[in-house]
């Protein structure tokens, strides 16, 4: 078995309002997986701020996934800006909304990289293999209005600055599909795993499809909410299953009044319980 992953975080954006606290995740989740689930430092490719552009982050996450076999444990995160846009298909209207993630050279003439291109790399994997990926961004409608970027309060200011990681489409992207937004279905980045048949799929998004994820300020440093609480259990709780995990993030969340409520999408028809033994020791994770 062979454990590799991509971790992705940009505070630094070539054209659009930057983070703070995405680099501190990738540190965080580096740590988590050396410390707790054994992956060898040769094994976790790193990408952050202006070497995280679209071309290096699929470039990588191709590494991830071209020589994976049955029984390898790969894990995907990414923490920095997301979106939706309009899906089209050449001049043909498809189906919904594309969520997308936001490089560091992210622009709005194809710079990003949406469900449907994560959706081509996975299915490629063959049956056995256990993904897991993190997106500590937003994924919200293009009903949104919450203004991404801002500059935050001085950090002895009340309440505690915090910046969210939705990037909205710019007037014109948005004015293109108005007549057609209520009509569309928010699909989610779900959907692309559930096209994968008999693969495992496990899917950690830090918000729901109508929610920001938040770049927050939490003792003295800058992380994303999400990833911070999740990593903050796992390391109290190494052994906690999946399900109790997703509790304590999102009670963790609520206590320190943000709204965003992380999901968890497990998608495993053929659920082998061997391999989850073999990552994670006798005491299953589920």
């Amino acid at each position: 078995m062979v454990k590799r992953a991509v971790l992705v975080g940009i505070n630094d954006y070539q054209r659009v309002g930057d983070l703070r606290g995405c680099i501190n995740d990738i540190k965080d989740m580096h740590f988590t997986l050396r410390s707790l689930f054994r992956f060898e430092t040769r094994n976790i490719r790193v990408l952050t701020d202006s070497r995280a552009t679209k071309a290096n982050i699929v470039t990588r996450l191709e590494w991830l996934t071209s020589k994976a076999k049955p029984g390898d444990f790969l894990v995907f995160h990414f923490s920095g800006h997301g979106s939706q846009i309009r899906d089209r298909d050449g001049d043909e209207l498809s189906d919904g909304l594309d969520e997308i993630l936001c490089p560091h050279d992210m622009n709005w003439d194809g710079t990003f990289i949406t469900d449907d291109d994560l959706n081509s790399i996975f299915s490629a994997l063959p049956d056995g293999v256990l993904l897991e990926v993190f997106l500590d961004c937003c994924h919200s409608g293009t009903a949104m209005r919450e203004v991404e970027g801002l500059t935050p309060p001085p950090e002895l200011a009340a309440p505690t600055p915090t910046l969210n990681r939705y990037l909205p489409p710019p007037v014109d992207i948005e004015f293109r599909f108005a007549d057609e937004i209520d009509l569309l279905e928010q699909r989610g980045f779900k959907k692309g795993f559930e096209k994968r048949g008999t693969k495992h799929n496990i899917l950690w998004a830090g918000c729901m499809d109508n929610q920001t994820s938040a770049d927050a300020y939490i003792r003295g440093d800058y992380h994303g909410a999400f990833t911070y609480y999740l990593n903050s259990h796992l390391r109290r709780e190494p052994m906690i299953s999946r399900s109790r995990l997703l509790e304590k993030v999102r009670a963790s969340l609520r206590h320190g009044g943000y709204s965003q409520i992380p999901q968890l999408e497990v998608e495993a028809t053929k659920r082998d319980r061997a391999l989850k033994r073999e990552i994670f020791g006798d005491k299953e994770i589920d």
